[in-house]
């Protein structure tokens, strides 16, 4: 069955009607800033193994529960160290999960069975304005992985949300549009149970960010944490990725402005800053399909911070599905 609702005027009403849609064990696909969430109520097992059946995702792969401000740290958390409160001060809302020890509150069915829960505060109006409404009727946080099949490339606009996951939605489930994602890939996840912050997946919160923040040094030291957008092969389109090679005649190509197209290519993209990189990625991955390219070419943006973001993506989209 179709997806129902396709909301793009999100008024005061239709995101208290989204808020009572997740309290009675619906879904919504939300809009974030990073990119778009398939939202569950966290607290309902069987609307959050609703999410990971219309993902297809594997039910150990854990759910980052979004909450509406700090404040609500201390419902899903335990043992929250010092600096992982300064974290929260400085980027919330922000591209940014805390993996903290749980509470009874964060259930096997929300984090993979791990002791462990993904925390964060999203930087969007309208996530935000629907994190309140939810609140205010008893929610206690949005459960919410990127609103595509598992492994797929993440959906930066609510019409690549319908596109992928129409068919595997019910009539009453909702798609909120909040216009398309202004950071474009997927947050920082830093893990908070240890006496340092350690990286689990890059993203718009960089390693100098989270040191000048905490006054620590970020740990490299080895985890067997399991998070979202960890696994070797993700965020691949249909068409194979190649990276850092001279595309050939009939290839897709995304590269940076100054770098010109050859002739016969297909020019998918070509952003002039790592920033619009990052949000142009991957909606350039899925025109690589709209257009049934067999292959994209990348040449990878250099450097630290969010490049490194964005060639982690990339190098995990270049292993295929």
């Amino acid at each position: 069955m179709s997806s129902g609702e396709f909301v793009s005027n999100c008024t005061a009403d239709s995101l208290a009607q989204a808020a009572q849609l997740l309290k009675d064990g619906g879904l919504v696909a939300l809009p974030t800033e990073t990119v778009y969430g398939l939202g569950a109520d966290a607290t309902n097992p069987s609307a959050v193994a609703r999410v990971y059946k219309a993902k297809g995702r594997p039910a150990d792969h854990p759910l980052i529960v979004h909450i509406h401000s700090m404040q609500s740290l201390g419902d899903w958390a335990d043992e929250i160290p010092s600096y992982a409160i300064s974290l929260a001060r400085d980027f919330w809302p922000g591209p940014m999960t805390l993996v903290l020890k749980r509470t009874i509150l964060a259930e096997d069915f929300v984090t993979g069975g791990q002791p462990t829960v993904g925390l964060r505060v999203p930087d969007h109006a309208v996530a935000l304005a629907l994190l309140s409404a939810f609140e205010k009727i008893g929610g206690k946080g949005i459960a919410a992985p990127s609103a595509n099949r598992f492994g797929h490339v993440s959906p930066t606009t609510a019409k690549a949300v319908q596109e992928e996951l129409g068919e595997y939605l019910e009539t009453r489930d909702q798609i909120l549009d909040g216009g398309p994602s202004t950071v474009g890939v997927e947050s920082t996840i830093i893990d908070c149970t240890s006496d340092s912050p350690r990286i689990l997946r890059p993203g718009a919160i960089t390693i100098e960010m989270i040191e000048e923040s905490t006054g620590l040094k970020v740990s490299t030291a080895e985890t067997n944490i399991r998070v979202s957008g960890s696994l070797e092969n993700h965020y691949a389109p249909n068409a194979s990725v190649h990276l850092n090679r001279d595309p050939i005649l009939g290839e897709g190509f995304i590269a940076m402005a100054q770098i010109e197209t050859p002739s016969g290519v297909v020019r998918l993209a070509s952003p002039t800053s790592i920033e619009e990189f990052a949000r142009v990625i991957y909606s350039a991955l899925r025109d690589a399909d709209a257009r049934h390219l067999n292959s994209v070419v990348v040449a990878e943006p250099a450097g630290d911070g969010l490049a490194l973001a964005i060639r982690d993506r990339l190098m995990r989209a270049s292993k295929g599905r």
